[in-house]
């Protein structure tokens, strides 16, 4: 059956999840948020978003931030596309604001820090927030290995929904689902925020070892893999004491790493890592990519919050995240990005 669909912020990912539902013939309509005037300008003008290479499918509709409130009129779900930094405008101007008893799909990726080392999902904390506004809402997510501009490709795409309401996934994924887009289900909505989130400042450090042949062997050199397996492989064991320590289901995880992958070898969070892995400083990394959205920056440092926070109280051992706090070291205390290599190593004889 035909639903009508809103997707709320018109970046890149909420733009492409705009093909699958338009391409199920469902009505989408995309609204921006308040920094995406110029692209819903855009999209009005050439029926293309401006960094995509594909137009829009039939069925989509533009509508800019002013008007959000017509383009939820009636529709089945909404999807929210804004980036973290969006974080609290859309829980206090739009999830405040929208019919309680209509189910909402995030693809926002992060966590938040609390002042005892907790990270909580922005599921979470949308819901603390709202209920102290005397609001009762669940939020659904998305996680998992998928850019933009590969969706919008069409190239075969696994992820996951999650959400405590199975009843409002299964609507949604029915909505969602198309030869390329695939969708499993899960109720473990911390484990896979968690995973999502936490790849992305370990696909900062897996880019730097990149920039790093690059600095010592030429930018001609080529790419060399060895180094990227090895700190893929650090990075994957220190997911996992994460996922642990955050109570997340093995299945939460093992899509985490399969973003890790496509993150490293296809995201925005690959520029800046080879950028300082090639001994850019992080302020000329941040120069030359001005503009780029950069979430992974804020979640590394949010986990490497928490994660010394729980060292205080006596809850971890930091030895057990040189990676994560090599990248903390790097972004905020000017470190250079060469690999604490032998920090990696274990010796598990007797």
């Amino acid at each position: 059956m035909s639903k009508v669909i809103t997707i709320i912020g018109s970046g890149m990912m909420g733009s492409a999840l705009a093909f699958p539902a338009a391409e199920n013939g469902h009505e989408v309509r995309l609204v921006g948020s308040p920094l995406d005037n110029e692209i819903i300008d855009a999209c009005i003008a050439t029926n293309r978003h401006p960094k995509f290479e594909r137009d829009f499918p039939s069925g989509v509709k533009y509508y800019k931030v002013d008007d959000w409130q017509k383009a939820v009129e009636g529709c089945d779900f909404v999807i929210g596309g804004v980036s973290s930094f969006g974080v609290d405008w859309f829980g206090e101007e739009i999830l405040a604001n929208l019919n309680p008893a209509t189910p909402v799909l995030s693809v926002t990726k992060g966590l938040i820090n609390l002042e005892d080392g907790t990270l909580i999902s922005y599921p979470d904390y949308w819901r603390k927030n709202l209920l102290a506004k005397g609001i009762d809402r669940h939020i659904c997510a998305v996680g998992g290995p998928c850019t933009s501009y590969e969706l919008v490709f069409h190239d075969q795409t696994e992820v996951a929904f999650c959400g405590v309401n199975t009843a409002e996934l299964k609507m949604m994924k029915e909505a969602m689902t198309t030869s390329y887009y695939h969708i499993s289900l899960t109720n473990d909505v911390i484990g896979l925020e968690s995973a999502v989130a936490l790849k992305n400042a370990y696909a900062l450090v897996v880019a730097m070892t990149i920039g790093l042949v690059n600095r010592h062997h030429g930018e001609g050199a080529g790419l060399h893999y060895n180094s990227q397996a090895g700190a893929f492989y650090q990075a994957t064991r220190e997911m996992t004491r994460l996922m642990a320590m955050q109570g997340g289901a093995q299945d939460s995880l093992n899509i985490g790493i399969g973003d890790l992958y496509v993150t490293v070898y296809g995201g925005r969070t690959r520029k800046i890592g080879i950028l300082l892995g090639e001994g850019k400083t992080y302020e000329e990394a941040l120069d030359i990519l001005a503009g780029v959205t950069l979430e992974s920056l804020v979640v590394a440092r949010r986990v490497a919050k928490a994660v010394y926070r729980k060292a205080e109280l006596g809850l971890v051992s930091l030895a057990d995240f040189p990676m994560l706090c090599h990248a903390n070291d790097v972004l905020d205390n000017g470190k250079d990005a060469e690999l604490p290599w032998e920090a990696f190593t274990f010796d598990h004889t007797k």
